[in-house]
């Protein structure tokens, strides 16, 4: 399932994405993302322009392995507040709801939060 990370420019999407990268995920997309309705799902991939390519802060371009037409599975937000207890939140994309959630991407936790809540859509309540 792809995580599709949103927030502002120098927000911390990059910086996350490469602590998940090297938590075991793979590259999607860096900066921008084509998302196309198949049926129910929807599907995340590069433009071919920027495919297998992410900005690493200080460092440059650089390459990197990537897959395409990943099933979108969760939306982050990294550019709002936190709220210790937030209500289930969805967006709509292409007339599909995907489930969101705001993080501090440059919390230590920040990848472990995401991988969870990727695993668990149904919080205990």
């Amino acid at each position: 399932m792809a995580v599709m990370i949103e927030g502002a420019s120098g927000s911390g999407k990059s910086d996350l994405a490469l602590r998940l990268i090297d938590r075991g995920a793979i590259l999607v997309s860096d900066d921008q993302t084509l998302v196309v309705r198949d049926g129910d799902t929807l599907l995340a991939r590069a433009p071919m322009t920027i495919a297998g390519r992410i900005e690493v802060r200080g460092i440059g371009i650089v390459a990197m392995p990537y897959v395409e037409d990943v099933p979108v599975g969760l939306l982050v937000r990294v550019d709002g507040a936190v709220e210790r207890m937030p209500e289930r939140r969805v967006c709509n994309i292409a007339g599909i709801d995907v489930r969101q959630f705001a993080v501090d991407p440059f919390e230590a936790s920040a990848p472990i939060k995401v991988e969870l809540a990727l695993r668990n859509p149904e919080p205990i309540e």
